[in-house]
């Protein structure tokens, strides 16, 4: 018997799907981090953004007929300057900071993004956030707090915890910077050529840190285990390129709010995948965070009135 799936149920599985590959990014990196002493962020970095930069050099060109209008310098200057700031420099903080905490922390942590946005926007748009949204605001970051402070009570002293920790949280930053500067790029050159672009640019970035920043970069990525570079080609394809193109299928075919409900199991999927291939174990008070955490932000997700970006 044919089975023949709705748009609706196409865009459901194309986010759950994204969903659970992006989760899988933390445990990737720690399982790099774990192979050599020589592979650091700015290392598993260039191998994932380096295997991903043809293919999002194909979808910028597939997808150039989406833009629609004559482009200026500042439309070109905004767009190198969301594509660094979200998906290369914000990664880039994420990689470094778990070298020192957990993979359950940091996505906890990584999910407080909605959160920043919406501070952000009520501030540059002056406008007052509502109750419902000051509970929720509460509530992520109550939650947030509980699991920091419990990993931090079984942290080894002189582990940099509280470095990594704020390299993270500095990651989510970044990242609702870069959220506040896409609507009008996605207006310009359309939503996957946008894509394609800043995440090209992303690349390259990337490649010019690590040759910049490496000495002897040749040498050393001939050098590397081949499980390193394995992983990190895994972060490029399957955790980078692939759940990228998902999460635009699953945009077009339900919106950016609903996909974005559906996104928010990613936390848990990172805490049970940590579980099952890092050892990483949580206590009842750092699951009640986490559960605080995740009713907070689909708060916010869920609001019929967000705040314009």
């Amino acid at each position: 018997m044919k089975i023949v799936l709705s748009k609706t149920q196409i865009g459901s599985l194309c986010a759950l799907f994204s969903a659970f590959l992006f989760s899988s990014k933390a445990i990737f990196i720690k399982q790099a981090y774990a192979l050599s002493d020589e592979v650091n962020a700015t290392v598993l970095m260039a191998l994932r953004m380096g295997s991903a930069l043809p293919f999002f050099l194909i979808i910028a060109w597939y997808f150039k007929q989406q833009r629609q209008q004559p482009l200026c310098y500042r439309d070109i200057a905004l767009l190198v300057m969301a594509g660094l700031l979200g998906y290369y420099f914000a990664s880039w903080l994420d990689f470094v900071g778990l070298m020192y905490i957990s993979a359950s922390l940091e996505r906890i942590i990584l999910f407080l993004y909605p959160t920043l946005t919406v501070l952000a926007s009520s501030v540059i748009y002056k406008q007052r956030i509502r109750l419902k949204t000051s509970v929720a605001i509460l509530l992520s970051y109550g939650g947030t707090v509980i699991v920091l402070l419990q990993e931090q009570n079984h942290a080894p002293l002189q582990s940099n915890f509280w470095l990594g920790t704020s390299l993270v949280f500095a990651s989510a930053v970044a990242f609702a910077c870069y959220l506040l500067l896409t609507p009008k790029l996605i207006r310009t050159f359309g939503p996957s050529n946008f894509t394609g672009l800043a995440l090209s640019i992303a690349c390259i970035g990337t490649l010019v840190h690590y040759f910049l920043a490496t000495p002897h970069a040749i040498h050393l990525l001939i050098t590397l285990p081949a499980g390193v570079w394995l992983y990190g080609i895994g972060l490029g394809i399957f955790v980078t390129v692939l759940p990228t193109f998902l999460l635009m299928q699953s945009i077009a075919r339900l919106g950016a709010g609903q996909s974005a409900m559906i996104a928010a199991i990613g936390p848990i999927l990172t805490i049970l995948l940590a579980v099952l291939f890092l050892n990483e174990h949580l206590n009842a008070w750092q699951w009640l965070g986490c559960v605080l955490n995740i009713s907070g932000i689909l708060m916010i997700s869920l609001s019929k009135k967000p705040l314009k970006h």
